[in-house]
């Protein structure tokens, strides 16, 4: 049984919400992180980056004592507001291809010590252990954590109803998407949403692992506190069947010093390998892999699919096993230099690209990965290799934020 809660959301002003909200803070090359820093004062980047005008490094803890400063200056002047009583939100981004709808809520920390939300990938302490002390000096979170949910027809009824009614928000961001969300204050209308999750077995973590696990390790940290905020973590909950999950593919320096026509015949061993010249060939299907070496596009497709376990059968994990770690020499994928990764949702050209600049010597592109083998691997508690998936839809940082 899941339980969700709404929140005394605090968001921009209706007048300011397309000037506030932001991409991700590490999606911005650093032209466009001056340009919206220099000519939009709005701008949540201007709290996530208060040192910008100082042009200066500093301290981590000095870095977060400004954004806590620099966020309680936008509240100050009125670029933000609090909800008088805790809400749920109706979400709604859409984009050129996709449209994705979910739901803002708080979800519990208990759910997740009880594996009652599920996780499928891994985290790095270093990580979960510096978003958490971001939370607890700052006082505040903007990043959601992506959870899905099963497909639900009454909830799907109610969210068609539901976007029919007069929206929140409805703006247009820089790279053309259009965002509306719709506020849930209804008392009404909120019990029955908790009760549509709470007859759902599991929720799953699609995107967000680091945050969630920041989230509990400052429960974990000041629940004697009293703060019961810290009881939940926000989360935008969305069907499974609405999300795109894309794959990433790798990029690796170098043949581990092997000749091109060495590591063709090695992989001849496991993979039937065609040439497809300078066609721009993407896998198709699960067991195919693309490959560009040398001004060349293959197509390898695995000769042998039987596999013990969904872990073993994952095209991610058969890339390391089969290509990565025995030919190329790559042990650890999360902190090896000599491979990077492209998510998915990028065209094929800009492996092309790099490999074609010199800095890699070959590019591989994997088939993603279903929701299906996602939660079998969440469900028998087992970790995807690191870089598997790549998955929207994205939030846009300051459109609300979770007071803790």
């Amino acid at each position: 049984m899941a339980k969700i809660v709404p929140f005394k959301a605090v968001r921009p002003t209706r007048d300011k919400v397309s000037l506030v909200t932001s991409r991700s803070y590490e999606e911005y090359t650093p032209a466009e992180l001056a340009s919206q820093l220099d000519y939009n004062p709005f701008s949540f980047l201007h709290i996530l980056n208060p040192a910008y005008v100082n042009l200066h490094k500093i301290s981590t803890a000095t870095r977060f004592k400004g954004v806590q400063l620099k966020y309680q200056e936008f509240k100050e002047e009125d670029v933000f507001k609090k909800e008088p009583n805790p809400v749920f939100f109706l979400y709604e981004i859409q984009s050129k291809n996709n449209t994705f709808t979910g739901i803002i809520a708080g979800t519990s920390i208990e759910d997740y010590k009880n594996n009652v939300i599920k996780k499928h990938e891994d985290t790095l302490a270093y990580r979960v252990e510096l978003f958490k002390d971001y939370l607890h000096q700052t006082g505040f979170n903007t990043e959601p954590v992506l959870i899905t949910y099963p497909q639900n027809n009454e909830l799907q009824q109610w969210i068609d109803k539901r976007k029919q009614k007069r929206p929140l928000y409805l703006f247009s961001s820089l790279n053309k998407d259009k965002h509306t969300i719709w506020r849930i204050k209804e008392d009404e209308e909120i019990q029955w949403v908790q009760e549509q999750f709470e007859k759902m077995g599991n929720l799953y973590i699609a995107d967000g692992h680091h945050r969630s696990a920041s989230a509990e390790m400052l429960y974990d940290q000041d629940k004697d506190s009293g703060n019961t905020n810290l009881n939940h973590f926000m989360s935008f909950l969305i069907c499974e069947t609405n999300l795109k999950i894309y794959e990433y593919n790798r990029i690796v320096n170098d043949l581990n010093g092997l000749t091109k026509h060495a590591f063709l015949k090695a992989l001849e061993k496991d993979f039937t390998i065609v040439n497809k010249d300078q066609e721009l060939w993407k896998p198709k299907q699960k067991y195919q892999f693309g490959m560009y070496l040398d001004g060349d596009f293959y197509a390898l497709t695995l000769k042998n699919t039987n596999f013990n376990s969904v872990m073993d059968g994952l095209d991610a994990q058969i890339l390391y096993t089969k290509v990565l770690n025995p030919l190329l020499g790559i042990g650890d994928l999360r902190n090896d230099e000599r491979i990077a990764y492209i998510p998915g949702s990028k065209p094929v050209t800009a492996i092309k690209e790099m490999v074609d600049g010199g800095d890699f010597e070959v590019g591989f592109m994997l088939y993603p990965a279903s929701i299906n083998e996602i939660k079998e691997l969440a469900d028998n508690n087992l970790i995807m290799p690191p870089k598997s998936t790549y998955i929207e839809p994205k939030f846009r940082s300051g459109l609300v934020v979770y007071e803790i």
